[in-house]
């Protein structure tokens, strides 16, 4: 299946299991769209600060920071979205904390299914209106966005809300946002996993879930930490013939007591690459959507170097 442009877009929104790499390959689609010219807002919606640790940055708050060139990053703030949106939209100046009217938008929020969620991806969608309008510098936003446990019910809140008030200006906001979000040519939503039993089982039904539930397109699925092929079938046959007793005693007089060792390494590499491929081969069978492959990277750690590697596969996956 051909791969999107998702360079082409204006709005690419990450989702994914927890721990499967959301963070750095939002990061990564950054700092490819940098360098291909683009100038890029990346969103952390769950404000953990992991976005900028793969720039080497400090983290961020509401207003947005360049932490790389080309990149700015900011971090989403449901309260300063709250002022803001007073600020722009209701004419209400806010100074300081918002404190009692806080309160009250809490209570709201728990009784009304989105209002919380709309402010999130309310303000996602201003800066892209912003941008497609010419009053933001961006080309390119890209959200860090909630697990795939939440996101449906981030993107779904502007419809959700639509269908509690009836008129006036906050219905007239929600579906300017669903209509961003539900352009192809704008916005895709791509969700990254690793070829591991839970992530693909959560990748199949929140793919599953989104078409029954949103009109958001898809964008791609980023499958992370791809293990490599390292041995032949004729390779994977040598080594286990060198595990039977006699000839692993001869092996280990040839090439010294590291011998077993590594013959369990190369089972083990073999193993681990089978059960993923066929995670992989599930996954294709159920999501008839383009695939991007991020190879595993044998790293603990998280900064610029990483990030920079996983964007040149991005960018030899998209065809850049």
């Amino acid at each position: 299946m051909r791969a999107p442009d998702l360079l082409g877009r204006r709005l690419c929104i990450f989702t994914g299991k927890g721990g499967v790499g959301k963070s750095t390959v939002t990061a990564a689609m950054a700092l490819l769209a940098a360098e291909h010219g683009r100038r890029v807002l990346v969103v952390e919606v769950d404000a953990k600060g992991n976005v900028t640790d793969r720039f080497e940055h400090p983290p961020v708050g509401f207003v947005p920071v360049e932490v790389h060139p080309g990149v700015h990053a900011m971090a989403m703030d449901t309260e300063a979205s709250l002022r803001e949106y007073l600020r722009l939209n209701l004419r209400v100046p806010v100074l300081g904390r918002i404190g009692p009217l806080a309160r009250v938008f809490d209570f709201v929020a728990t009784a009304a299914p989105g209002v919380k969620e709309v402010l999130t991806i309310g303000k996602v969608c201003w800066e892209v209106r912003e941008s497609l309008e010419d009053r933001a510098p961006w080309d390119l936003v890209l959200v860090d966005a909630a697990a795939s446990g939440h996101v449906i019910a981030q993107l779904g809140a502007p419809r959700s809300i639509r269908e509690l008030v009836a008129v006036g200006p906050v219905r007239h906001q929600t579906e300017w946002m669903n209509a961003l979000l539900e352009d192809p040519e704008v916005t895709a939503l791509n969700v990254v996993v690793t070829p591991e039993e839970m992530p693909v089982v959560e990748t199949i039904e929140l793919v599953a879930a989104a078409r029954s539930e949103l009109a958001v397109p898809f964008g791609a699925v980023v499958v992370n930490r791809v293990l490599p092929e390292l041995f032949t079938r004729a390779d994977e046959e040598a080594f286990e013939a060198m595990r039977r007793p006699d000839l692993r005693e001869r092996v280990a007089e040839r090439v010294g007591p590291g011998a077993g060792p590594v013959l369990d390494g190369a089972r083990l590499a073999v193993s681990l690459r089978r059960t993923r491929a066929g995670h992989l081969a599930r996954l294709r069978e159920a999501v008839d959507l383009p695939m991007l492959y991020v190879p595993y990277l044998f790293s603990r750690s998280h900064g610029l170097r990483e990030t920079r590697v996983v964007a040149e596969a991005l960018g030899a996956e998209l065809g850049l």
